[in-house]
């Protein structure tokens, strides 16, 4: 299973593929080198994959390589970076 997380920059969201096929996104706001982490979906078929966690890790990745900081706003990114110390400094 091939897993791809890529920003969208023209839709403001994070998107992740498994095997080339749309599985999820969450979706952002910026405001200077804040960004704020609106709402997260994944497609059912994929839940319980571990999909979710990787479009989490993903976007914190990237976000962290561009030196941007995190607001998240939607529950799901909130209790990931909770459960993932290694984040937390992200946080804004």
């Amino acid at each position: 299973m091939a897993i791809d997380v890529a920003d969208d920059p023209a839709n403001m969201r994070y998107t992740v593929s498994v095997d080339g096929q749309l599985a999820g996104f969450v979706t952002y706001s910026k405001h200077g080198d804040i960004v704020t982490l609106v709402h997260t979906e994944i497609d059912e078929a994929f839940e319980g994959h571990g999909v979710g966690s990787s479009l989490a890790r993903g976007t914190l990745d990237d976000l962290r390589e561009r030196g941007y900081r995190v607001r998240p706003q939607c529950p799901f990114m909130r209790r990931f970076i909770q459960r993932h110390e290694e984040y937390s400094d992200l946080v804004a």
